[in-house]
């Protein structure tokens, strides 16, 4: 099993590019079930997610091609309308094909999700929804079997913010017959993405970037040509990285437009950033000042950033409370980080982290994806080397990692 082997002590600095947004690439690409003409993605990472959501799809009977950044997928036939179990255990977006297969085929087995262990994301806002859209379902053997002739439109309301709920829902809504209104939608700009992708297929969708999102069902889809939107979280992940080192970077290929919560934190630091029309550049003091966040729904400050600050608060200067509201059990990180010799008390969904001096370098394993990335950034400023075990989730939401962080500077080095 690789691990990330870290020597720390280098100031980050110079330019990269970010790559396509994960979180806005997975729900895209399943929206290629909703039509049988080609949907061509571009800006598409190369991550492990990725590449089980083509293989899914593939047995499900899509054409798919890639080449470079580019994803093109043909669902003209779609003739196994199942995720087993053993192809999406690792991935809890897989989800995503529900919605989209029972719109299309009138009937979908969907192996409930595995993933990170960050907490409870229960799927039964996906299933409320269909069953208020007139499909019959049920939970059985581990999988979701949903059947309906059509779809019907109807007015659907989340007891939860959810961003995959809503873009479930959304994909499904848009085969439906007549209209769908689903209320305290998610806001989140992936969301808005999927749903200008859906438009450019012919979909009849307003409200997104909202809490009321409204579908009205169209009989067919057609095929479409979509770049996929930056990576926001990949972005709040080296501006972090830059901030603890006390670098000046500069990362291209992105927008400040999905991140003003993570902004105007790292400016509280005493970071200086400067936003440009598809570029940011952020130059960080030599000591940081520590900040306070709480997370919510965008767009408010977002919990896959939380883990990230976690750790540049380990090393700045004074005292912190951070507040997890999304996920119960998003804080294991934190256990991690106190080998690598931070000062931080857990109090259920509350931590406290009074910056040291200095980390030193230690063996640590990553428990999620957001996770590992806290754990890079304290080995980047930690004393010595830092051993990073079970980096495959870093290879679920990080492309390239190491070399786009060893073209800022630092000594980073994948071990097998």
């Amino acid at each position: 099993m690789d691990k990330l082997l870290i020597e720390g002590g280098v100031r980050l600095t110079g330019e990269t590019v970010i790559s396509g947004a994960k979180n806005a690439a997975l729900p895209l690409l399943c929206a290629a079930l909703l039509t049988r003409e080609p949907v061509t993605f571009t800006n598409v990472p190369r991550l492990n997610d990725i590449g089980t959501l083509l293989k899914l799809l593939s047995q499900m009977g899509v054409k798919v091609e890639r080449d470079a950044d580019s994803v093109t997928l043909d669902a003209s036939v779609l003739d196994n309308p199942v995720a087993p179990y053993e192809m999406v255990k690792t991935m809890r977006a897989s989800i995503l094909v529900l919605g989209p297969l029972v719109a299309r085929c009138g009937e979908a087995r969907v192996s409930l999700p595995g993933g990170c262990a960050i907490g409870a994301r229960p799927v039964d806002q996906h299933i409320k929804g269909l069953q208020a859209m007139g499909a019959e379902v049920a939970v059985e053997h581990g999988y979701v079997h949903a059947k309906v002739p059509r779809l019907k439109g109807a007015r659907l309301f989340t007891d939860m913010v959810t961003v995959t709920g809503t873009e479930n829902l959304m994909m499904a809504a848009c085969l439906a017959d007549g209209e769908t209104v689903i209320e305290n939608a998610a806001r989140e700009p992936e969301v808005v993405d999927l749903a200008n992708c859906l438009v450019a297929m012919g979909a009849r969708i307003s409200g997104a970037g909202t809490d009321v999102i409204r579908i009205r069902g169209v009989e067919r889809l057609s095929g479409t040509t979509h770049r996929i939107m930056p990576d926001r979280i990949e972005t709040g992940t080296y501006l972090c990285a830059a901030a603890a080192t006390g670098g000046d970077i500069r990362l291209t290929g992105t927008s400040s437009a999905y991140l003003d919560a993570v902004v105007d934190k790292l400016m509280d630091t005493g970071c200086e950033v400067v936003t440009e029309r598809d570029a940011i550049r952020l130059k960080a003091p030599a000591r940081l000042t520590a900040v306070s966040i709480r997370t919510a729904p965008y767009p408010a400050f977002p919990t896959d950033m939380q883990a990230q600050f976690m750790a540049i608060n380990a090393v700045a200067t004074g005292a912190a409370m951070i507040r997890e509201t999304i996920f119960e059990n998003r804080f294991m990180h934190a256990v991690e980080l106190q080998r690598l010799g931070a000062d931080i008390r857990i109090d259920g969904n509350t931590a406290v982290v009074q910056g040291v001096e200095r980390l030193q370098g230690a063996t640590v394993m990553a428990t999620d994806l957001r996770a590992s990335a806290s754990l890079v950034i304290a080995g980047l400023v930690a004393e010595g080397e830092t051993v990073i075990e079970r980096i495959y989730h870093l290879d679920r939401g990080y492309e390239r990692l190491e070399e786009k962080l060893s073209a800022l500077g630092a000594r980073v080095r994948r071990l097998a």
